[in-house]
């Protein structure tokens, strides 16, 4: 579709390289492969495989809706020619709703309160909370609503390229401040039921910020890796250059200094009150091998970005943000890893085909679906009324 701006601005139809559809339906075939193959021979080391990467994937595409829910909730005007990327990973949820029914089936292998007896034998009304029928009905729910809010807001998005309404933006903000409230609630949840409860005895109140942070953290790094791919691509001249990468990175840096602060505060708080149900959860996490991946995580998922991205010629490099988007997304992935496998294989860290395939798998659903909308949809939103703020969009620091 013409754009409505100087002939500088242009955008044409998306069409994926075929080199990215052969990679997609490579990494198809790998996690179909995966998943049967574990499914029959080694069902627990599959499962928490499946559940690592439901919870990544997950995290990038609920992570994306707030993106643009807290975009229209403050009326960014800069974000505006960036939007529809985020938009274009909220595709991923059917997916996610399918995956998620797909996890139901694993919970005998996941999580002790699974098993009758043990779900009776918690205290605090924890027995009524973790029931698996209750559990389901929560992430099941949460994943809908996300859906539902994606569809509304996105959809009016979409519906604004048609008919140019401004009315439309006007609503998407009511939307985007339900959801938010929405998402605060029910995310919380999500992880504490999906997370936390892999050592039911254990509990923090600040987990649910904990994997909120390390989410946003993981999905800024996805846009920003598309921001620079598509910055310069025949596919759209003109609305996107340097100045919304510099924000783009701006909020990568942020987000990570807010994990820091966030993992911090969680550690010390429980290390300091020294409570035995409560420090358990990082003895685990200190022995067998389990220490060197609670430093890589100090290391590598805040140190590095944070001081890599301070000066303001790193966050305009394309090839230093994409590297360091690329580091805190392995970083992500490490941090769900470090979550999920000390509660199993006596709490020796397990790595290597499992993991890889039914990564992979997910990996090449994601990218179908962002495939999927980024042909079907311009790849900016052209009537947006901000538009033009965010071309002419300038960083000053």
């Amino acid at each position: 579709m013409a754009s409505n701006h100087s002939n500088e601005f242009k955008i044409s139809k998306f069409e994926a390289p075929q080199n990215l559809k052969a990679i997609m339906f490579a990494c198809l075939f790998v996690g179909l492969v995966t998943f049967i193959l574990g499914f029959i021979k080694n069902p627990e080391r599959m499962w928490t495989s499946y559940l690592v990467s439901f919870f990544f994937f997950g995290c990038l595409a609920v992570g994306a809706m707030f993106f643009i829910a807290f975009n229209f909730a403050v009326k960014a005007g800069w974000s505006s020619s960036i939007r529809r990327f985020a938009e274009a990973m909220t595709n991923y949820m059917p997916v996610f709703l399918i995956s998620a029914f797909v996890l139901i089936l694993g919970f005998k292998k996941l999580y002790v309160w699974n098993d009758p007896a043990s779900l009776a034998a918690l205290s605090g009304g924890k027995s009524l909370y973790l029931a698996p029928w209750f559990v389901s009905v929560r992430m099941i729910l949460f994943i809908v609503g996300c859906w539902v809010f994606g569809k509304l807001i996105v959809g009016n998005s979409i519906k604004q390229d048609i008919t140019g309404e401004h009315a439309l933006t006007n609503k998407n903000i009511k939307y985007s401040i339900g959801f938010i409230a929405f998402f605060a609630i029910f995310f919380t949840m999500f992880s504490f039921d999906l997370m936390m409860s892999l050592l039911p005895t254990w509990y923090s109140t600040i987990f649910g910020i904990y994997c909120f942070a390390g989410a946003i953290q993981a999905t800024i790094a996805v846009l920003a890796i598309i921001v620079v791919m598509m910055k310069k691509s025949k596919w759209i001249s003109g609305y996107v250059n340097d100045e919304h990468q510099h924000d783009v990175a701006k909020f990568l840096k942020g987000f990570t200094v807010f994990w820091a602060y966030i993992a911090f505060s969680q550690f010390m708080l429980i290390w300091y009150a020294n409570i035995p149900e409560e420090t358990e959860y990082y003895i685990m996490r200190s022995l067998n091998g389990w220490m060197g991946v609670s430093f890589a995580l100090l290391i590598f998922r805040f140190i590095v970005p944070f001081l890599v991205l301070l000066p303001r010629g790193a966050k305009r490099n394309d090839s230093i943000l994409v590297a360091v988007s690329i580091l805190v997304l392995v970083m992500q992935y490490v941090d769900i890893y470090w979550m999920v496998y000390p509660n199993f294989f006596d709490g020796i860290p397990q790595f290597g085909f499992w993991e890889i395939g039914i990564f992979l798998g997910f990996l090449g659903l994601f990218i179908m679906t962002m495939i999927q909308f980024m042909t079907k949809n311009n790849l900016v939103a052209i009537n947006d009324p901000r538009i033009h703020e965010a071309v002419n969009h300038h960083v000053t620091y």
